[in-house]
This record gives structure tokens, C-alpha cells and sequence, in this order.
């Protein structure tokens, strides 16, 4: 088989990767970095079988989403996370009650679907915020929400 496997296995179904799985890979490999990385450095961080042109269009994804900053570096970007792990989950969190129809109907389901420890995180943090945002009416009081 010789050197037609790397692109034959990298084609085929069982190897190819869900676009958040790449992206949390590259985000990975950017966190673990001590400084910049351009596309080749990223590519070569996650290891052959990764095309360039697919690193750096998810590079360009990550920015686009406010994940990575870029500089120039020569003819070049050089990338950096912006947001750590807990962050960029919480952005997504928030893209995905921004798709929805009813927000009131998205956080309801939501918190219902919570249990234990985590709801009950979850009630200390919003009790936190409410105390910190001045004017902030009670949550009864919030358009769309019934007690």
C-alpha cells in the first residue's frame, strides 16, 4: 500500500472527525501552546493525517466565532485562544439558546432538566448575579417567565 494510505484513511468514514470534535482539538493545541501558533504549527501539533487546508479553515472558524484572536506573522496569521475550555462552552451554550424560537421555553426545559448539585449551582449563581446587577427585577418579574 505504500504512501496511498495516509489519504486513503484519511478519507474514509470511520476517520473523519465532527467539526466540534476538530475544533476542540485545535483549541487543545493552541491552549497548550506558549505562544502563537500559525496553521503548520497547529497541523503539526495534532499529527499527520490532517490536511492544512482544513486546519486553517478551522482556524478561520474559531475567529469568526470569537474563540481565537489572529495576528499577522509574516504572510500568515499566528492564532491564540481567546476563551479557556469553560468559556468557549458557555459561548456555545449561548449560541444554541440564541437559535431558539422561546428563550423563556429553551430556560425553562433547561433548568427542569437539571438535577441535584447542578441545579442547585445554578440557583446560587443567578442569586449572585441578581445581587450583583443593580436594577435587576426579580426573576418573577421577568417578561415571558411564570412562577
Amino acid at each position: 500500500m505504500g504512501a496511498s494510505e495516509g489519504p486513503e484513511r484519511v478519507g474514509t468514514r470511520a476517520d473523519r472527525r465532527q467539526s466540534g470534535e476538530l475544533e476542540s482539538e485545535v483549541l487543545a493545541a493552541l491552549w497548550a501552546a506558549d505562544e502563537p501558533l500559525v496553521a503548520a504549527q497547529v497541523q503539526q501539533a495534532l499529527g499527520p493525517g490532517l490536511a492544512y487546508n482544513t486546519v486553517q479553515t478551522i482556524l478561520t472558524r474559531l475567529h469568526a466565532k470569537g474563540a481565537v484572536s489572529r495576528q499577522p506573522a509574516g504572510r500568515a496569521h499566528a492564532y491564540r485562544p481567546v476563551l479557556d475550555d469553560n468559556g468557549l462552552t458557555a459561548r456555545q451554550m449561548r449560541a444554541l439558546l440564541d437559535k431558539g424560537t422561546d428563550r423563556a421555553a429553551v430556560l425553562r426545559r433547561f433548568v427542569d432538566e437539571l438535577a441535584g448539585p447542578d441545579g442547585d449551582v445554578l440557583a446560587v449563581l443567578l442569586a449572585q448575579a441578581h445581587r450583583t446587577a443593580p436594577g435587576t427585577p426579580p426573576a418573577s418579574a421577568s417578561p415571558g417567565i411564570e412562577s
